[in-house]
């Protein structure tokens, strides 16, 4: 365990955003399982609309640096193109 001051509070900080990222992940990856299941499902309308939500999560995942920016936007494109097909 930290013995200076300026350690303990930085170990209290990075256990806090710990948890914030966390949550945040768990967060994207929910949205994009949801959004699969529904173009699985060829539910286009509600695919498309979930498709989109989870693609805002993302971007902003992205944007604090969660996840590389790359694996988001492929992930993106390819949750697209998937919910497109839906339901065809």
């Amino acid at each position: 365990m930290a013995n200076h001051k300026s350690a303990i509070k930085r170990h209290r900080q990075s256990l806090k955003r710990r948890d914030a990222n966390r949550s945040a992940r768990a967060k994207v990856r929910t949205a994009l399982k949801s959004a699969s299941a529904a173009t699985a499902a060829g539910k286009k309308s509600d695919a498309q609309e979930l498709a989109r939500s989870a693609e805002s999560l993302m971007a902003k995942a992205a944007k604090k640096g969660l996840f590389h920016k790359r694996t988001l936007a492929r992930k993106i494109s390819r949750l697209q193109s998937q919910a497109a097909k839906a339901g065809k």
